[in-house]
């Protein structure tokens, strides 16, 4: 809402009182009414503090012009024209200020009623810009409601690629283990086959041992230290 003031305050500002709409709307009008209390005076310098207490109080701007009056009769009006304000305060030039003060009750703590046609063109500003942001809240959640869309679509197919996955994952595990399973039967099969082949090759050699044949049926007889005293027997 800041920021909103803020635009209003430099757009209020920049445009000549000339310049401003004309607002006819009765609902309009009526909120350009409001009161407040003197909460201080100063004759010296024709300024008269007024404490607010209401939520358009935000719309009042410097240079505002008002029209205010004591309840005891509404046809004596005075002229102002806001030259400070807070969240709470607006401090008000009154330019025929010994009037005001012969006519009206101006007292510390005087209950005062205002009129003021700057706040109902301010309003009538601030309901279009409002009017404004609407519109664009209502495309930015549209805008929203569609990539909200688009990320539970997206949650939607990280599953289904997830379980896609998931079954090839289980297919290759499968068709993995399948295929070390057939290695393994042919390690056993080799193996096997070699503990076969190694036996065999074991009962040949004995058998070989077995029925070695010498190449002579003598042998030599070492009796001696002397090899040349050896002799075959």
């Amino acid at each position: 809402m800041r920021i909103l003031v803020i635009l209003l305050t430099l757009f209020s500002w920049s445009v000549p009182v000339s310049a401003k709409v004309e607002i006819t709307t009765p609902k309009l009008n009526e909120l350009g009414d409001f009161a407040g209390r003197i909460s201080k005076i100063n004759k010296s310098a024709s300024l008269l503090r007024f404490k607010l207490d209401f939520e358009n109080a935000k719309y009042l701007n410097k240079r505002d012009r008002v029209d205010f009056w004591d309840e005891r009769n509404d046809k004596i009006r005075c002229k102002g024209y806001i030259v400070g304000k807070s969240s709470d305060y607006i401090l008000v030039k009154v330019p025929e200020y010994a009037y005001c003060d012969r006519t009206l009750n101006i007292a510390v703590g005087a209950y005062i009623k205002f009129y003021s046609p700057d706040l109902v063109n301010n309003l009538k500003m601030g309901r279009e810009l409002v009017d404004i942001l609407l519109k664009k809240k209502m495309a930015l959640n549209g805008k929203m409601t569609r990539t909200k869309k688009q990320l539970d679509s997206h949650i939607e197919k990280v599953e289904a690629t997830n379980s896609r996955y998931q079954v090839l994952r289980d297919k290759l595990e499968a068709e993995w283990r399948e295929n070390l399973a057939l290695i393994e039967e042919d390690r056993l099969v080799s193996l096997r086959n070699y503990k076969d082949l190694e036996q065999r090759v074991d009962e040949i050699n004995y058998k070989l041992e077995q029925y070695n044949i010498a190449e002579e049926n003598f042998r030599t007889d070492r009796w001696s230290l002397d090899p040349r005293l050896y002799y075959k027997k």
